[in-house]
């Protein structure tokens, strides 16, 4: 083993590809890599609470044979070894899945989500559930039921929601990828702000099956890792059409890793004259045109871009994940309203009030509001560039809304602003850091591309990532 991997916490806190790779190389074990990451959850979790639950004695048990595996020489997959904890969303028969909620609380799935499968398939190993805003409804990431996750960066200032304990657990170094989910922002949210690197797929790139719904025309499954590099290995394992999952679409899924070349030359990216910088921050947007310079040294051009359509988007897409929620929740809405936290239950009982025709009229007019905004977008651009949290991180205090105070409202719906309106519009994005705002929380950068360009996406998060350090510097935990 080299002197780099020589010390648990250095093993912790290496990305996936670095794991990976160095378990391909021998100098590291699947079993010390699932001891460092168990140890690190031991030590620091207490104080940060991203994890639901955690199965320690499967998890070594996979990883010991993970180990044997290999000793005999057998073929293995890409990730083959490499210990993870997901969002307690995605099922997995006979293990719990809470959803972060009090309704699910001691639900155990008959079977398991494709995805984790794909994963298990690919070598890597299952550790256990994190913790996530309640049935992934806030971008926050409060939760009354487990608790609210602890930024490691800033204790007291939110995590993003709503995968809030994946953020968590990828920064503190208690998981090398976690999956989370994305209706508004909640891979991006939680990536910006914790640190991390958070890819939002194409939303049918990835199938949803066995995977706890929220809206079904908005949910994204994705990763949230350390780099873009790991973002790339691991969808070239979770991508791909899924039978059991009809909306999963039949596109090709190209050689990602492949396409980190780290050149942009020619890559014209946009920056959106509408919307995005309307309400930022001033340390938030210093680290943004800091990020477009960055990419520019790269090769790339940046210039402004004219959006459409873009208040069709913002009302058809709150129209389509309101009453969706909503009709997901009816039976439990019914039966068990006091089991639902305040804020939950206030953004599902308008979606009951929303006419059909509305609902109708936003799904129907889905396809035309795309071309129209790709049509301005890209057809100027290849990549849209903007701030993923346009504010510096507030409090979970200055963001609870449960007591209905109206400034806190406002702080809680800013936090989604720039994310939100890629998930009506379906296309991919990812958010990377790129510096700390003035209270020394971190900021994140968010791409966006065309349908199905997750890897131009990557490869310019790559190229990014290749000129700065943001994606290596690591939270002091106490």
């Amino acid at each position: 083993m080299s002197a780099a991997l020589s010390a648990a916490d250095d093993l912790a806190t290496l990305s996936l590809a670095e794991a990976a790779d160095a378990l391909a190389r021998g100098e590291v074990t699947s079993l010390a890599l699932t001891e460092a990451c168990l140890a690190r959850i031991r030590r620091h979790d207490k104080a940060l609470n991203s994890v639901i639950w955690l199965d320690e004695a499967a998890a070594l048990e996979a990883a010991g044979a993970a180990d044997r595996r290999r000793a005999r020489g057998e073929a293995l997959g890409p990730l083959h070894g490499i210990p993870m904890a997901h969002k307690d969303m995605y099922y997995q028969a006979g293990k719990p899945c809470s959803c972060g909620s009090a309704i699910r609380r001691d639900f155990r799935p008959a079977y398991t989500a494709t995805v984790i499968s794909r994963l298990e398939a690919a070598g890597a190993l299952t550790m256990g559930g994190l913790n996530m805003a309640e049935f992934a409804q806030n971008p926050t990431g409060h939760n009354r039921h487990f608790g609210d996750c602890q930024n490691p960066w800033a204790q007291g200032r939110i995590t993003g929601g709503s995968s809030s304990g994946s953020g968590v657990a990828v920064a503190a170094g208690f998981s090398f990828m976690a999956l989370g989910s994305d209706t508004g922002g909640s891979i991006r949210l939680p990536a910006s702000a914790c640190g991390v690197t958070g890819l939002k797929p194409t939303q049918t790139r990835i199938s949803r099956h066995g995977v706890m719904p929220l809206s079904f025309s908005c949910d994204n499954v994705g990763p949230l890792t350390r780099t873009a590099r790991d973002c790339a290995r691991v969808m070239a394992v979770l991508a791909g059409h899924d039978p059991k999952d009809p909306t999963s679409a039949r596109e090709p899924v190209p050689d990602y890793e492949a396409a980190l070349d780290g050149d942009l030359r020619g890559l014209r990216v946009g920056v959106p004259q509408e919307w995005f910088l309307e309400e930022v921050d001033a340390d938030v947007l210093r680290a943004f045109e800091m990020s477009l310079g960055v990419l520019r040294g790269r090769g790339a051009t940046v210039v402004p871009v004219r959006l459409a359509m873009m208040r069709e988007v913002l009302t058809y897409g709150a129209i389509v994940s309101r009453t969706e929620a909503a009709s997901i929740h009816a039976n439990w809405m019914r039966d068990r309203p006091g089991d639902f936290a305040a804020h939950i239950s206030g953004r599902l009982f308008p979606g009951y009030a929303v006419p059909a025709t509305y609902y109708l009229e936003a799904l129907s007019r889905r396809g035309p509001v795309l071309r129209g905004f790709a049509r301005a977008a890209f057809g100027a651009v290849d990549l849209l560039a903007t701030p993923a949290i346009p504010c510096a991180l507030p409090s979970l205090a200055e963001t609870d809304i449960d007591g209905g105070d109206p400034a806190a409202l406002q702080r809680f719906a800013a936090v989604s602003r720039n994310t939100r309106p890629f998930n009506y519009l379906g296309l991919p994005a990812i958010s990377i850091p790129c510096g700390f705002d003035d209270r020394g929380a971190p900021v994140g950068l968010q791409l966006a591309g065309r349908p199905f360009a997750e890897a131009r996406v990557m490869q310019a998060a790559d190229a990014f990532q290749r000129d700065t350090d943001w994606h290596s510097l690591r939270p002091k935990l106490a």
